[in-house]
């Protein structure tokens, strides 16, 4: 038998040469072009800002709307004092509430009493831009 592990034709029939060492390939060092900036840049970063919304249409509402206990969403018209707007709820938890409470409150988008409501509140970016509303208003703010 023969010493190959492998007997096709050509699979290391000759013998290879040694691969030459390479060095490695020296960095460059890094060279700025231009003046170098005199203060560092400043990105218009978008802020956050926490927020209320139906659960049924999106719709966003004021704080002051959702606690109150006989609220409904103004566009929709869902009741906003309901476990489904709730911030404690949660589908895989005992009576779908994360709150331990003695019997289960059904149907879940419907207005309630219970005394753990708490309004789910959602982090959103703030997307409106505090543009000029006039052009002619963008031009005179350029040379204040």
């Amino acid at each position: 038998m023969s010493e190959r592990k492998y007997r096709q034709r050509g699979y290391q029939d000759e013998p290879r040469a040694p691969r030459p060492e390479q060095r490695p390939v020296e960095k460059k060092e890094y060279a700025p072009r231009g003046q170098p900036p005199t203060t560092p840049k400043t990105f218009a970063v978008p802020s956050f800002r926490e927020a209320v919304k139906c659960t049924r249409c999106g719709n966003e509402l004021t704080v002051a709307t959702a606690w109150s206990e006989d609220a409904r969403c103004n566009r929709c018209g869902a009741d906003l004092h309901a476990c489904a707007q709730c911030a404690n709820f949660d589908t895989s938890a005992a009576f779908e509430c994360i709150k331990p409470i003695p019997a289960r409150i059904s149907p879940k988008d419907a207005r309630n009493s219970c005394p753990l409501f708490e309004p789910r509140t959602t982090v959103s970016r703030e997307t409106k831009t505090t543009a000029p509303s006039s052009a002619r208003q963008a031009f005179d703010d350029l040379f204040k």
